[in-house]
């Protein structure tokens, strides 16, 4: 059996100097096995198709928002609203797990400094997560393959750096071997392979940052993304807010 684990974030890892109006660092990570992944996939093409009339457009979180980079179409009020129900039913009806952590930076600075890594805190997080995901699907042949979006040398690096540290020390709750048993295979993608799984991973991971920000502000699209965070007998395990 095949899985995904796509990453993606929202905001960025800089502690020494950061916007006061998004001081919040999110991971998120979109699991799918890959019948559902497949589902998905066609249905995410169909919209584009619809919309754009084009199955090579990108689905950018803050390109959608701001009205960019062919996404001008939304100015139209009637377009921008079948656009959201279109999108909200597949983002509602498709079979994915989330897990995401989010760091506020300013309690994170005050607690530990400016010089921690909150990428590699936010990566071993969302992998053992995963693990304890797998685990529940009491599967024996389980092969995950997971895909980040390349971001430049120097980044793409010290990403990979963090992926094989989590491998080769685990982490508290998962020795090494757990880990290698399910994480095997990574890669990174441009932004230009159209990868459905990390444009649905930058769809999540922007409205789960806002949740954290500010639970109390309307969110109707964490409201959707809610039930697919990674649960546990019943307690939500899938979404860690640090510190």
């Amino acid at each position: 059996m095949k899985y995904y684990l796509f990453l993606d974030e929202s905001g960025d890892q800089n502690l020494a100097n950061f916007n006061p109006a998004f001081p919040i660092f999110t991971l998120c990570g979109i699991i799918i096995s890959e019948k559902e992944y497949n589902v998905l996939e066609s249905k995410i093409l169909a919209l584009k198709q619809k919309f754009r009339k084009s199955k090579d457009v990108i689905l950018h979180s803050r390109d959608i928002r701001k009205y960019e980079k062919g996404f001008q179409i939304f100015f139209d009020i009637e377009t921008k609203k079948s656009f959201y129900e279109d999108i909200n039913l597949i983002m509602k009806e498709s079979n994915y797990t989330i897990v995401a952590c989010n760091i506020l930076k300013e309690p994170y600075i005050r607690k530990y400094g400016r010089l921690n890594d909150v990428y590699g805190l936010s990566l071993s997080y969302i992998m053992e997560r995963v693990i304890f995901y797998l685990d529940s699907q009491k599967q024996s042949d389980i092969v995950l393959f997971t895909i980040a979006e390349k971001r430049g040398k120097k980044e793409d690096f010290a990403l990979l750096n963090y992926y094989n540290e989590v491998l080769d020390r685990g982490t508290y709750f998962a020795n090494s071997q757990r880990i290698k048993k399910y994480f095997k295979y990574f890669e990174f993608k441009n932004k230009k392979d159209n990868i459905i799984g990390l444009q649905i991973a930058d769809l999540a991971a922007y409205p789960i940052a806002r949740y954290v920000l500010d639970p109390n502000m309307v969110n109707f699209a964490f409201e959707i993304l809610e039930p697919k965070i990674y649960t546990q007998t019943g307690k939500q395990h899938g979404l860690k807010i640090h510190p």
